[in-house]
């Protein structure tokens, strides 16, 4: 049975953007089906373009579904200070590099009026139960 490449799987083989793919497909440089809005490309044209054995095409791992949490705590009886340290300390936690993960989205509104500060967070359910570890830490300091 033919063995048939995405052009993502073609572009990550090759260390090539996918644009560039594309482009070889366009300039005929690399024969290619089209399927739908799709192009497959077999390994046999694969290694005519390369002029080297490919390996195998593996399907890529795909989560079957995507969860995301939406959360909005409310801290009661904070000053000025205590809301300082506490979105320092929630936005350094969520800041720097993440495996490739989608960050965290977390936004503060301080009502200096009422003393309270609430906290939006969203993104990955793990990621948001870690930060509001945090967050009962840094509430039960007071």
């Amino acid at each position: 049975m033919e063995q048939y490449y995405s052009v993502e799987q073609v572009a990550e083989l090759l260390g090539l953007h996918v644009r560039t793919v594309r482009g070889y497909i366009r300039d005929g440089r690399l024969a290619a089906a089209r399927i739908g809005k799709q192009y497959r490309i077999t390994r046999a044209d694969l290694e005519a373009l390369t002029g080297a054995p490919v390996a195998p095409a593996v399907a890529p791992v795909v989560a079957r579904h995507r969860a995301e949490v939406s959360s909005v705590v409310r801290i009661e009886d904070v000053d000025r200070a205590a809301v300082d340290r506490i979105t320092t300390a929630v936005l350094a936690s969520v800041a720097g590099p993440r495996d490739g993960a989608r960050p965290l989205h977390v936004e503060s509104v301080h009502d200096p009026e009422r003393g309270t500060l609430r906290l939006i967070v969203l993104g990955d359910p793990a990621d948001t139960a870690a930060l509001l570890t945090i967050v009962h830490a840094l509430t039960r300091e007071n």
